[in-house]
Formats: C-alpha cells, structure tokens, sequence
C-alpha cells in the first residue's frame, strides 16, 4: 500500500511537470520564438500558448514596442570642419517577420549604425557647414530612406530617423559667434549712420525753415513799423499844423526811446546796453539823423536839376557858327 501510493504520487508530480512544461503565456507587445530540437517551430503571439514539454523550447521573447538607438557619427564637412553628429533612430521589429528579425541579424543595432554611418559619411562631406545645418532635415531623410529600403529585409521598420544637432568644435564655434557679432555690429553701425544722416538732415530742413519763417517775420515785422510811422506822421501832420515829417520822427524816436529804457529797468536779468543814455546825447543822435536826411534830400534834388549837355556838333560848311544862346 505505501509503495502505491508513492508510485501515484509520481505519477501525478510526472502529469503537474508535464501540464505546466506544456503551457506558457506571452506578454502584450511580445513575440515568443519557439524551437523544436532546435529548429525553428512557430512564432507564439500574446497571451496563453501551449506547447510539447520537453520537445519544444523558447527560444527568445522578442519585443515588438518602438525601441530608439543613439549615436553619434563623426565626419568632416566640404569647408573641412570636423563635426559630431548625434543621431536617433526609432525602430520596431514587424509581427509579421518575428523570424527574419531573429534569425537573419545577430546584432540589430550594430547593423543600423554600420548603416547609418555610411550615409552620414556619404552626404555631409559633400556639404559646407552652413549647409549641414540648413540641412539636418535633408540628412534624417536620407538616412530613414536607406535604412527602410535595407532593414525591411531582416524584418525591422524604421519608424523615424532624427538629426539632433551638429556638433562643431569648440573653437569653430567661438569663430562663427565672433564672426556674427561682426556683421551683426558692422550693420547696427551702417544702421547708427543712417539715423544719424537723417536726423542731420532733418536738423538742415527745420534750421533752414526756421530761418525763412524769421526772415518773414522780421519783414513782416519792419513792414507793419514802417506802415505804422507813416499812419502816425499823416494824424500828426493832421493834428498840429506846419509839423514837419522830421518833427514827427524825432518825437516818435524819442517816445520809443523812452520805452526801451522803462523795459530795461523792469527786468533785472537784461543784458542791453543803452548808447548814449543822456537826453543831450540823443538830441546829437537825432540831428546827425536828420542832417543826413537833409543831405540826401538837397543831393537828390541837386541831381535831378543839373541839365545833360549834349557833345557840341560840327559847324555847317555854308556860314559861321552860331555862338550859344544864354
């Protein structure tokens, strides 16, 4: 009796062995490689798989999830500048080509970055570095192109390849820091000239306008005196009877005169200075005023009044010449 029940128990630890060798689960995301005496049997999907115990191994789990593998590349561009080059490539092995991603590649990511530096290698030294940077887009499409046409086969698609940066040495770097703040300053300067012209000119124009509107001012100015003394002359002359134009002027001078010194004595910070200040002196000022007058009127006269004699014309050859009358 104890032997046969340690015999059932065998049994039943062979029949536990052999149901849980039997049975296996796949995560979501995942592919299960199953070999047979080591040859390939079947590609086993997500959730409950079964199998022969014992006759049938896995193999390998792969992983079907986008996966990314990161590099840098190093190369020179045309203008010989030595750059770095990180580059991202985002791939995933296809459900439908579990095999060829297993069996045909023994190391995936060694051959993406075999082929992923050939074209970077292919493209940039044909490129200046200007044109590296102006074109890292051109340079990821590249590479995604290759990759597809060439990865398809071992089963992997290439979701996205990305250019990150371009990596000069440092010294390059500082020289196209130093050589944009050249040009940038040469045009902020060409800049600082050209409002400095503008408002030179500008100066000009409103100087120059300013001085012809004074112009018309003073003339204005001397237009409304010089109306405003003939209006005083003619209602003075008017007024008082023989009054003289010169009679009238000097009052009028001397009235102004006046004035001028009651402004000057209001105003504590002026700077004019009255000469003569004395009444006797501008009674001399007056009459040397009025004697020159006098003088341009009598030679203005005298001017007029002298006859043009005309040159004396040859006597008639029939008689004697006639002497000038008186």
């Amino acid at each position: 009796m104890p032997v046969s029940l340690l015999l059932l128990g065998v049994v039943v630890l062979l029949v536990l062995l052999v149901i849980a060798g039997s049975i296996f689960t796949v995560a979501t995301s995942q592919a299960a490689v199953l070999q047979r005496f080591g040859k390939f049997q079947r590609v086993a999907n997500a959730g409950l798989n079964f199998k022969l115990p014992v006759l049938d191994t896995i193999a390998a789990r792969i992983n079907l999830r986008v996966q990314q593998l990161d590099m840098e590349i190093e190369t020179k561009t045309k203008d010989n500048v030595f750059v770095r080059i990180p580059v991202s490539i985002q791939y995933l092995v296809m459900p439908d080509k579990v095999y060829e991603a297993f069996y045909k590649l023994n190391d995936p990511t060694q051959q993406i970055q075999s082929y992923v530096s050939n074209v970077i290698l292919g493209h940039v030294p044909k490129m200046n570095l200007d044109e590296a940077f102006l074109q890292q887009a051109e340079i990821a499409l590249a590479v995604k192109s290759e990759l597809d046409n060439i990865m398809a086969d071992f089963g992997y698609s290439i979701t996205k390849a990305l250019v990150t940066d371009i990596k000069p040495d440092d010294k390059v770097k500082a020289a196209m820091n130093d050589i944009n703040a050249a040009q940038r300053e040469q045009v902020a300067a060409t800049a600082r000239g050209e409002t400095e012209k503008i408002l030179k000119v500008k100066q000009a124009e409103a100087d120059a306008e300013s001085k012809a509107l004074q112009g018309q001012g003073i003339a204005n100015q001397r237009k409304a005196i010089i109306s405003g003394l003939q209006e005083s002359v003619e209602l003075f002359q008017k007024s008082v009877p023989g009054a003289t134009p010169t009679d009238v002027l000097t009052l009028v001078m001397m009235t102004q005169y006046l004035d001028t010194l009651k402004e000057v004595g209001a105003n504590s910070r002026t700077n004019t200075i009255m000469v003569p200040h004395s009444p006797g002196g501008l009674s001399e000022f007056f009459n040397e005023l009025r004697n020159a007058v006098i003088v341009g009127m009598e030679t203005a006269q005298t001017t007029a009044a002298t006859p043009v004699v005309a040159p004396a014309s040859s006597a008639p050859a029939d008689g004697p010449a006639t002497p000038p009358q008186a």
